[in-house]
């Protein structure tokens, strides 16, 4: 049995300089050993369920992926290796299912006005270094500790309908993790037929080494891209692909420490540093693919690394394969996931009023036994202002298809309640009880 893990294993604050640099370093050793333990035992338990789940989030990946593809907007060898080694790196450090997916505002600009590499290449490094900046001066990490929790839930909830939406039209369908695990092997099979059967008829496509090339944006390329498609994405990635991510993350797979918004928000932010500049799509993390690969089966980081190692291998020397491949077979399926992710987002609304909400336990004051801390109760009308909050985010995604109108609203809606509360507080404070009109006082001698 792996060492369980502990709560949180701080760096002594009084260390010397050199001294706290060890102890980070042996800190993190420990760490990762620790969630490579976990990948390795989890992987052994439930083989087919950890593959099944690695490929959840294909219905989010491929529409944009084949759209950008299609317009030579992207290298897509480029974007497989860089996908694939950020799958695996991801799973080595964080040791959850954390996907790795388009940026969907700037893939959606970019599939409508045909952008070129350049053009998308900024978009991507205006959004790293826009996501980097809030990360390193500790921003994203103050936001994720003072954004209300029905705004979050709104967020995520939000995100799940809206790939309901998208996927068209519901599909009843509803398979184990064995039998998703199996088609998903049968895909795999299906596609070396597939690569076997072009190369001995000469379709067009061949085995080819992947031949990195780097695209230099211009100080036009770069005003177009970042302004055009990613000021749009800005809040999008710091809503739904960092702050939701840590929530949902910590929702879904409690036995792992709490991961942080800090340590997301940089691998955001490298991820692009480094591949934008190799023509890759921009990447970052997200709380709709993250449901989706736990919906069918993943709770390790084991499946995305085994996942990133088929895009790597497909980057390095079948990408041509991959892309008249995904054409053809794409569609179906990827609409199943599509509903089944949204599903499985949608339903971290329903935690919102439970003991379940995390701000209801942050309220109680200090305690040393976990056993004596307790929930705070809420009163009807905190629980409608919550919920009423939730379902303002949620309207404003669905009709604006943006997550930061959605903040903006949902903020705004809560800050109101607020004021009126201590509006409230200080009427009452002042002129004593309010007691409505149809209220009586009490009759003793009843």
């Amino acid at each position: 049995m792996a060492e369980p893990f502990s709560e949180h294993e701080l760096v002594p604050r009084d260390a010397p300089g050199i001294g706290r640099v060890r102890a980070y370093a042996s800190h993190e050793l420990r760490r990762l050993k620790k969630i490579q333990q976990r990948n390795v035992r989890i992987f052994r338990q439930r083989p087919l369920q950890e593959m099944s789940g690695a490929f959840g989030d294909l219905g989010t990946l491929m529409p944009l992926f084949l759209g950008l593809a299609q317009n030579g907007s992207i290298s897509v060898p480029s974007t497989l290796v860089f996908m694939g080694l950020s799958n695996i790196i991801t799973g080595v450090y964080f040791g959850i299912p954390l996907p790795v997916q388009p940026m969907k505002a700037i893939a959606a600009v970019a599939i409508a006005g045909k952008y070129t590499p350049p053009q998308l290449a900024s978009a991507g490094l205006f959004v790293a270094a826009v996501v980097g900046f809030l990360t390193v001066t500790g921003l994203v990490r103050w936001s994720t500790k003072r954004i209300p929790l029905p705004i979050v839930k709104g967020i995520q909830v939000g995100t799940g309908l809206s790939l309901i939406i998208s996927a068209g039209s519901y599909i009843p369908l509803n398979l184990s993790s064995h039998i998703t695990a199996f088609l998903a092997l049968v895909v795999i099979l299906l596609f070396l037929l597939f690569c076997v059967f072009l190369e001995h008829y000469n379709y067009q496509t061949h085995f080819s080494v992947w031949k990195p090339s780097i695209a230099v944006p211009s100080l036009t390329d770069f005003r177009f891209g970042a302004i055009n498609a990613g000021l749009g994405q800005v809040p999008l990635t710091t809503l739904n692909s960092v702050i939701a991510v840590t929530y949902l993350a910590t929702d879904l797979i409690p036995e792992v420490p709490e991961t942080s918004a800090t340590a997301i928000g940089c691998s955001v932010s490298l991820m692009n540093v480094i591949g934008c500049w190799f023509s890759a799509m921009p990447l970052c993390h997200g709380s709709g693919g993250l449901a989706s690969q736990y919906r069918f089966g993943a709770r390790s980081g084991a499946s995305i690394i085994f996942l990133g190692f088929i895009k790597l291998l497909l980057g390095l020397f079948a990408s041509e394969y991959a892309v008249v491949y995904s054409r053809i077979f794409w569609p179906v399926p990827l609409g199943v996931l599509l509903i089944l992710a949204g599903v499985e987002l949608a339903k971290m609304g329903e935690s919102l009023n439970t003991e379940g909400a995390r701000d209801l336990w942050e309220k109680i004051d200090e305690a040393e036994d976990e056993a004596e801390r307790k929930p705070r109760t809420l009163t009807s009308e905190e629980r409608m202002g919550r919920w009423t909050v939730m379902i303002a985010t949620v309207g404003a995604i669905l009709a604006f298809k943006n997550d930061g109108v959605g903040f903006i609203v949902g903020l705004l809606l809560h800050i109101t309640y607020n004021l009126l509360d201590r509006i409230q507080a200080w009427r009452t404070g002042r002129h004593g009880t309010i007691r409505l009109n149809n209220e009586r006082p009490e009759d003793s001698s009843e």
